[in-house]
Protein backbone atom coordinates (compact mmCIF):
# COMPACT_ATOMS: atom_id res chain seq x y z
CA UNK A 1 0.00 0.00 0.00
CA UNK A 2 1.58 3.60 -0.85
CA UNK A 3 2.16 5.29 2.21
CA UNK A 4 2.54 9.28 2.18
CA UNK A 5 3.10 11.38 5.27
CA UNK A 6 1.19 14.41 6.79
CA UNK A 7 2.61 17.74 7.45
CA UNK A 8 1.40 18.11 10.75
CA UNK A 9 0.47 15.71 13.71
CA UNK A 10 -3.22 14.47 14.22
CA UNK A 11 -2.90 14.52 17.76
CA UNK A 12 -1.21 16.88 20.32
CA UNK A 13 0.34 15.34 23.34
CA UNK A 14 -1.38 14.39 26.54
CA UNK A 15 0.52 16.89 28.23
CA UNK A 16 -1.00 19.93 27.26
CA UNK A 17 -4.83 18.82 26.44
CA UNK A 18 -4.74 16.88 29.76
CA UNK A 19 -4.94 19.96 32.16
CA UNK A 20 -7.72 21.65 29.86
CA UNK A 21 -10.15 18.84 29.50
CA UNK A 22 -9.88 18.25 33.04
CA UNK A 23 -11.43 21.79 33.86
CA UNK A 24 -14.03 21.01 30.93
CA UNK A 25 -14.60 17.66 32.67
CA UNK A 26 -16.01 19.84 35.45
CA UNK A 27 -17.73 21.93 34.17
CA UNK A 28 -20.05 19.74 32.68
CA UNK A 29 -19.76 20.60 29.60
CA UNK A 30 -20.51 17.81 26.80
CA UNK A 31 -18.16 16.69 23.79
CA UNK A 32 -21.13 17.62 21.08
CA UNK A 33 -21.49 20.67 23.01
CA UNK A 34 -18.27 21.74 22.76
CA UNK A 35 -17.87 20.40 18.93
CA UNK A 36 -21.13 23.24 18.27
CA UNK A 37 -19.89 25.78 20.08
CA UNK A 38 -16.47 25.60 17.81
CA UNK A 39 -18.55 25.28 15.05
CA UNK A 40 -20.67 28.76 16.06
CA UNK A 41 -17.11 30.39 16.69
CA UNK A 42 -15.74 29.96 12.92
CA UNK A 43 -19.42 31.11 12.23
CA UNK A 44 -19.05 33.93 13.28
CA UNK A 45 -15.33 34.64 11.87
CA UNK A 46 -17.23 34.02 8.89
CA UNK A 47 -19.46 36.83 9.64
CA UNK A 48 -16.18 39.03 10.25
CA UNK A 49 -14.32 38.21 7.21
CA UNK A 50 -17.23 39.35 5.34
CA UNK A 51 -16.70 42.58 6.75
CA UNK A 52 -13.70 42.64 5.64
CA UNK A 53 -12.47 42.60 9.26
CA UNK A 54 -9.57 39.82 8.67
CA UNK A 55 -7.55 39.88 11.80
CA UNK A 56 -10.15 39.50 14.09
CA UNK A 57 -11.70 36.71 11.59
CA UNK A 58 -8.57 35.28 12.23
CA UNK A 59 -8.05 35.19 15.61
CA UNK A 60 -11.42 33.87 16.40
CA UNK A 61 -11.19 31.06 14.04
CA UNK A 62 -8.15 30.10 15.28
CA UNK A 63 -9.66 30.36 18.74
CA UNK A 64 -12.45 28.44 18.20
CA UNK A 65 -10.80 25.79 16.00
CA UNK A 66 -8.82 25.05 18.60
CA UNK A 67 -11.72 23.55 20.13
CA UNK A 68 -11.47 20.42 18.05
CA UNK A 69 -8.18 19.24 19.48
CA UNK A 70 -10.07 18.99 22.74
CA UNK A 71 -13.69 17.80 22.31
CA UNK A 72 -12.23 13.98 21.25
CA UNK A 73 -9.76 14.13 24.19
CA UNK A 74 -12.61 15.60 26.80
CA UNK A 75 -15.11 12.65 24.97
CA UNK A 76 -12.07 9.87 25.90
CA UNK A 77 -11.76 11.32 29.28
CA UNK A 78 -15.33 11.75 30.32
CA UNK A 79 -16.76 7.53 28.65
CA UNK A 80 -18.74 9.98 26.84
CA UNK A 81 -17.32 8.96 23.16
CA UNK A 82 -19.85 8.12 20.93
CA UNK A 83 -20.54 7.04 17.25
CA UNK A 84 -22.87 10.01 16.48
CA UNK A 85 -20.24 12.12 17.85
CA UNK A 86 -17.54 11.21 15.57
CA UNK A 87 -20.00 12.43 12.62
CA UNK A 88 -21.28 15.14 14.09
CA UNK A 89 -17.47 16.62 14.47
CA UNK A 90 -16.52 15.54 11.25
CA UNK A 91 -19.89 17.49 9.65
CA UNK A 92 -19.12 20.45 11.53
CA UNK A 93 -15.61 21.03 10.60
CA UNK A 94 -16.31 20.83 7.11
CA UNK A 95 -19.24 23.37 7.82
CA UNK A 96 -16.96 25.59 9.66
CA UNK A 97 -13.97 25.77 7.16
CA UNK A 98 -17.17 26.19 4.69
CA UNK A 99 -18.40 29.01 6.91
CA UNK A 100 -15.26 31.17 7.10
CA UNK A 101 -14.58 31.00 3.19
CA UNK A 102 -17.97 31.81 2.67
CA UNK A 103 -17.54 34.55 4.49
CA UNK A 104 -14.31 35.60 2.00
CA UNK A 105 -16.68 35.05 -0.88
CA UNK A 106 -19.17 37.33 0.24
CA UNK A 107 -16.45 40.15 0.95
CA UNK A 108 -14.74 39.51 -2.33
CA UNK A 109 -17.56 39.25 -4.31
CA UNK A 110 -18.81 42.94 -2.87
CA UNK A 111 -15.62 44.12 -4.33
CA UNK A 112 -16.06 42.45 -7.67
CA UNK A 113 -12.65 40.48 -7.09
CA UNK A 114 -13.64 37.64 -9.29
CA UNK A 115 -10.15 35.94 -8.63
CA UNK A 116 -10.51 35.27 -4.79
CA UNK A 117 -14.28 34.12 -5.43
CA UNK A 118 -13.28 31.19 -7.45
CA UNK A 119 -10.29 30.21 -5.15
CA UNK A 120 -12.30 30.18 -2.52
CA UNK A 121 -14.92 27.70 -3.90
CA UNK A 122 -12.16 25.82 -5.27
CA UNK A 123 -10.89 25.99 -1.60
CA UNK A 124 -14.26 24.67 -0.24
CA UNK A 125 -15.28 22.24 -2.86
CA UNK A 126 -11.27 20.85 -2.22
CA UNK A 127 -11.81 20.98 1.42
CA UNK A 128 -14.95 18.69 1.32
CA UNK A 129 -13.95 15.84 -1.50
CA UNK A 130 -10.57 15.35 0.67
CA UNK A 131 -13.52 14.07 3.66
CA UNK A 132 -15.46 12.61 1.29
CA UNK A 133 -11.97 10.22 -0.37
CA UNK A 134 -11.55 9.40 3.55
CA UNK A 135 -14.94 8.47 3.96
CA UNK A 136 -15.43 6.29 1.50
CA UNK A 137 -12.35 4.72 2.22
CA UNK A 138 -13.06 4.08 5.40
CA UNK A 139 -16.58 2.53 4.16
CA UNK A 140 -14.51 -0.07 2.03
CA UNK A 141 -12.74 -0.65 4.85
CA UNK A 142 -9.90 1.37 4.74
CA UNK A 143 -8.64 3.82 7.54
CA UNK A 144 -7.42 6.33 5.78
CA UNK A 145 -5.01 9.05 7.54
CA UNK A 146 -2.79 10.48 5.13
CA UNK A 147 -2.47 13.87 3.82
CA UNK A 148 -0.65 16.54 3.09
CA UNK A 149 -3.38 19.36 3.25
CA UNK A 150 -5.68 17.84 5.99
CA UNK A 151 -8.15 20.09 8.26
CA UNK A 152 -5.02 21.01 10.27
CA UNK A 153 -3.03 22.86 7.98
CA UNK A 154 -6.23 24.22 5.86
CA UNK A 155 -6.71 25.63 9.02
CA UNK A 156 -3.80 26.93 9.97
CA UNK A 157 -2.84 28.60 7.54
CA UNK A 158 -6.32 30.42 6.37
CA UNK A 159 -6.33 32.00 9.74
CA UNK A 160 -2.70 32.60 9.74
CA UNK A 161 -3.80 34.33 6.30
CA UNK A 162 -6.47 36.46 7.67
CA UNK A 163 -4.05 37.31 10.15
CA UNK A 164 -1.79 38.57 8.06
CA UNK A 165 -3.71 39.79 5.50
CA UNK A 166 -1.51 41.31 2.74
CA UNK A 167 -0.68 37.79 1.82
CA UNK A 168 -4.12 36.08 1.53
CA UNK A 169 -4.81 36.04 -1.94
CA UNK A 170 -1.27 33.63 -2.04
CA UNK A 171 -2.93 31.53 0.84
CA UNK A 172 -6.05 31.00 -1.53
CA UNK A 173 -4.01 29.80 -4.09
CA UNK A 174 -1.85 27.51 -1.72
CA UNK A 175 -5.28 26.06 -0.21
CA UNK A 176 -6.69 25.76 -3.70
CA UNK A 177 -3.89 23.94 -5.05
CA UNK A 178 -2.73 21.81 -2.13
CA UNK A 179 -6.44 20.61 -1.21
CA UNK A 180 -7.05 19.19 -4.72
CA UNK A 181 -3.31 17.61 -4.65
CA UNK A 182 -4.38 16.26 -1.22
CA UNK A 183 -7.49 14.79 -3.03
CA UNK A 184 -5.48 13.02 -5.65
CA UNK A 185 -3.01 11.58 -2.86
CA UNK A 186 -5.82 10.34 -0.98
CA UNK A 187 -7.09 8.49 -4.29
CA UNK A 188 -3.78 7.08 -4.80
CA UNK A 189 -2.79 5.52 -1.40
CA UNK A 190 -6.60 4.55 -1.25
CA UNK A 191 -6.62 2.83 -5.02
CA UNK A 192 -3.27 0.98 -3.60
CA UNK A 193 -4.90 0.57 -0.21
CA UNK A 194 -8.01 -1.12 -1.77
CA UNK A 195 -6.05 -3.27 -4.30
CA UNK A 196 -3.70 -4.91 -1.79
CA UNK A 197 -6.99 -5.85 -0.14
CA UNK A 198 -8.63 -6.95 -2.70
CA UNK A 199 -5.20 -9.13 -3.90
CA UNK A 200 -4.98 -10.85 0.01
CA UNK A 201 -8.71 -11.51 -0.69
CA UNK A 202 -8.02 -13.29 -3.51
CA UNK A 203 -5.31 -15.68 -2.01
CA UNK A 204 -7.16 -16.94 0.43
CA UNK A 205 -7.80 -20.69 0.46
Amino acid sequence: MPKWFTLLPHTVPRRITDPIVGVLARTGVSPNQLTVLGFLGNVGAGVLAARGEFLAAGLVMLAFASLDLLDGALARATGRASAFGAVLDSTLDRLSEAAVLGGLIFYYASRGDREEVVLCFVAITGSIVVSYVRAQALANGLDLRDGLFTRAERVLLLGGGLIISPILRIILWILAIMSYATVVQRLYVAWGGLRDDRADEEEEP
